[in-house]
């Protein structure tokens, strides 16, 4: 089979403005970035509409090594759907250069389900990334300015907050020292980098209903705390609008299309591991308006995307999923299984059967949230069809309705079994409203406590001293009845396991979940616990797909 690039580079594109017009996007709301991307005005969001129509979010189990392919199968199903005759639009996120240039080579599906033009939105696409970039380190270099202006009027903070972001995996910059040798060069102190994914503007960026909302949000942004027990904001810096200039582009969702021609909303892009990794709302909300079938995404296994789609996007947004699809592979399962990497693409029963008891936790827990659940059993070529048949027998058992997914190499096609079954089990089953891991009115330590328990299955929840001390901060600053302590959680943890052992695969029982760390977004309105070892920014591998990606004959190689 062809590599993902000549897939993309050989089929044929339509001007972005014909996919509008399809769409139903009026000429006048969309501003064209070249002959193939736009960006659309978010002012033609129509709420009703987003009321009434399908929004279908793709999970997955605890992702591997070995790939799950949520994002392929999220584009597939919407291919698919289309071919059965409805009209239907997928919202995703933008993909990081830090993962492109390390691990995955590329986030924009794969085979005969992609978005396009795939090259372009894996590196810079409209520049969005680069906004958040600009606007999180100009509101850092705002604030070290602002604190060596004031040096000398008793102005320093107690505590300093705001780091700066960088869109590439860089471990040696988690921990710097700014202004070194004082003097002019700024105020000497500790600080550090993060990877733009993680920077609350996106999160901002993501959550926002509106520009208003977004200059709103961006204004509480918390910086630090002055030497009297007070917040400083980014309003108390007096730069909002500075900062949301940055921005007044990057807010507005972004079009493309697949590789069938069908219109693609791609916009925000946070991780789920360290952020709340979901699509921003005003790209769902505009693709909810414009198509019967919304399908979106949330980052890694369902424990991490999931929860948070649940628990912060939807409960933010008022949005109601009417049905989730949980992608299972064989090889993943296998290897929750307990089969070693190199061997989970060879046929192993016992390894697939031990390897359920990830996915029948994944289930249970949506279950927990009152979805309708349709497994996709995303196909590779190495799969048997006695495998297959194992795991929708599985299903079946488990009262869960399944389809095999084969959109990489099939397209729309390859999909139909997958679409067909999404509408009956909508059709059929009306989804319940909307259940939550936790009300927002429990405590911090509470709310974080139900996530790890119930959704991880932790045993118990450890809270560092510092986490403590950040807790008790909180109250002193904001006070025991302030709004802060109604945020919704977002734990930061690692994806590869429910435990905070990244090598502990399958359903582990038993373990502890180590809160290290409290951060407080009051632009994003949510609290992060970041549990166990898991950093902000991420490191790159051994081999980088760096090393792979050259231009050739004024073509990009290396991305897939």
């Amino acid at each position: 089979m062809k590599t993902d690039i000549e897939i993309a580079r050989e089929t044929p594109l339509a001007p972005i403005n014909q996919i509008a017009e399809q769409t139903g996007i009026p000429a006048t709301g969309l501003d064209n970035y070249g002959r193939y991307i736009g960006k659309v005005d978010e002012k033609l969001i129509d709420e009703e509409r987003v009321r009434n129509h399908h929004l279908i979010l793709v999970t997955s189990i605890s992702p591997t090594k070995a790939g799950v392919g949520k994002t392929t199968v999220s584009i597939g199903l919407t291919l698919g759907l289309n071919k059965i005759g409805r009209k239907a639009t997928v919202a995703l996120r933008e993909p990081s250069l830090g993962p492109c240039f390390g691990i995955k080579g590329g986030a924009a599906g794969g085979g005969y389900a992609q978005v396009l033009p795939m090259e372009k939105i894996n590196l810079h696409f409209t520049g969005d990334f680069h906004a958040i970039t600009s606007a999180h380190n100009t509101l850092s270099a705002l604030l070290d300015n602002y604190l060596y202006q004031h040096r000398d009027e008793g102005m320093l903070l107690k505590e300093i907050y705001w780091k700066r972001v960088l869109d590439v995996n860089d471990r040696s910059l988690r921990h710097v020292l700014v202004g070194e040798g004082g003097g002019t060069n700024g105020i000497e102190r500790d600080s550090g980098f993060d990877i733009t994914p993680a920077s609350e503007l996106m999160a901002i960026l993501c959550l926002a209903s509106s520009l208003d909302d977004l200059h709103r949000r961006i204004g509480n942004i918390l910086l630090g705390i002055t030497r009297d027990n007070k917040p400083f904001t980014v309003n108390d810096l007096g730069v909002t609008g500075a900062i949301t200039a940055l921005l007044l582009d990057a807010i507005h969702p972004n079009l493309v299309q697949t590789t069938e021609q069908t219109p693609a909303f791609i916009h925000g892009g946070p991780f789920a591991n360290i952020a709340h990794g979901c699509s921003s709302v005003l790209a769902t909300k505009l693709a909810l308006t414009f198509s019967d079938y919304t399908i979106t995404e949330a980052g890694f296994g369902a424990d991490l995307g999931a929860e948070k789609f649940f628990d912060i996007k939807c409960r933010r947004a008022n949005l109601q999923p009417a049905l989730t699809v949980l992608v299972v592979t064989t090889q993943g399962l296998k290897m929750h299984g307990g089969v070693e990497t190199d061997k989970i693409k060879e046929p192993n029963r016992i390894g697939l059967l031990e390897g359920f008891r990830n996915m029948d936790k994944h289930i249970r827990n949506l279950r927990k949230f009152g979805q309708n659940i349709v497994v996709a059993i995303n196909r590779f070529a190495t799969d048997t069809d006695e495998e297959l048949s194992l795991i929708s027998e599985h299903c079946q058992q488990l009262g869960v309705a399944s389809a095999v997914n084969n959109a990489f190499a099939e397209g729309g096609e390859g999909a139909r079994e997958l679409a067909t079954l999404v509408v009956e089990t909508i059709e059929k089953q009306p989804s319940a409203p909307l259940r939550f891991a936790y009300d927002l009115k429990e405590p911090i330590t509470k709310k974080i406590e139900k996530v790890c328990t119930s959704i991880y299955g932790a045993a118990s929840v450890t809270f560092s001293e510092r986490a403590w001390q950040q807790l008790g901060d909180i109250s002193r600053i904001f006070g025991n009845d302030s709004e802060v302590n109604h945020y919704p959680v977002c734990i930061a943890k690692t994806q590869f396991s429910f435990s905070t052992d990244p090598k502990l695969y399958g359903c582990p029982e038993g373990f502890d979940i180590y809160i290290r760390e409290i951060i407080v977004n009051t632009g994003s309105e949510m609290i992060v616990a970041v549990a166990g070892k898991m950093m902000r920014m991420p490191g790159l591998p051994k081999s980088p797909q760096a090393e792979r990606i050259d231009v050739i004959d004024g073509k990009i190689t290396g991305l897939s």
